[in-house]
């Protein structure tokens, strides 16, 4: 294992800022400018390292805090860790990284999941249904999907962005992973039309729900 303190290490992703990046970057609420396969790269040199990583967090700065996210050991924190983690996180990415990568391989990320589902802060609430989606599509079992439905179709259009974009992500995992709900899941979407105008990239999925769900059918049903 390599031996670095947090100092050290700051000078370094300081070092990797690319201004091109960062302009990007800001665009989207985001305040650093590490290229993400370099920042790998140091995570990967560095290997899982709790205590380096509690004190990367602590720093602030989202670089460190990625890096963070990237060496810690997920099932190590607490429940009111991980809480407390999440409404300092400051920017899309870090909130992303912090649910995808430690949260959902917690043994505590069912708990936090009705938790934050409910939470009044609507960034919080935006990682209960990540969260929730991530269950509709390994571990639905247990879950009412059409009381999810009911809130998605209540709650939806006059949402938040980003609670928005994480409800509209429910919605369409539900038509996608159980056939059942899709024909519903499909009318919330056409009558709300939540995203429909969504600018996407040449040979990039829509994120409007129903042009997500009906092109992941089609994938599957040709897979």
């Amino acid at each position: 294992m390599v031996e670095t303190t947090v100092p050290e290490l700051l000078v370094e992703l300081a070092e990797l800022e690319d201004p091109k990046i960062r302009a990007v970057n800001e665009r989207h609420g985001d305040d650093h400018g590490v290229n993400l396969t370099k920042l790998r790269a140091v995570a990967k040199r560095l290997k899982t390292q709790q205590d380096l990583a509690v004190e990367l967090w602590a720093t602030d700065v989202t670089s460190a805090r990625l890096l963070a996210l990237l060496i810690c050991r997920p099932k190590t924190f607490d429940r009111d860790e991980l809480d407390t983690m999440l409404r300092e996180s400051r920017t899309p990415k870090v909130h992303d990284w912090l649910v995808g990568y430690v949260v959902k391989k917690n043994p505590h990320a069912e708990e936090l999941r009705q938790t934050w589902l409910g939470d009044p802060d609507p960034v919080v609430a935006s990682a209960g249904w990540a969260l929730t989606t991530d269950r509709v599509a390994k571990k639905p079992d247990g879950l009412d999907l059409d009381g999810l439905l009911d809130v998605i179709e209540a709650e939806m259009k006059d949402a938040p962005a980003r609670l928005q974009w994480a409800m509209n992500h429910c919605l369409a995992q539900i038509g996608i992973s159980h056939p059942e709900f899709r024909g519903r899941a499909l009318d919330i979407g056409e009558r709300l039309e939540v995203l429909k105008d969504y600018p996407t990239p040449p040979n990039c999925t829509s994120p409007y729900a129903p042009i997500w769900i009906t092109e992941m059918v089609r994938r599957q049903s040709v897979g």
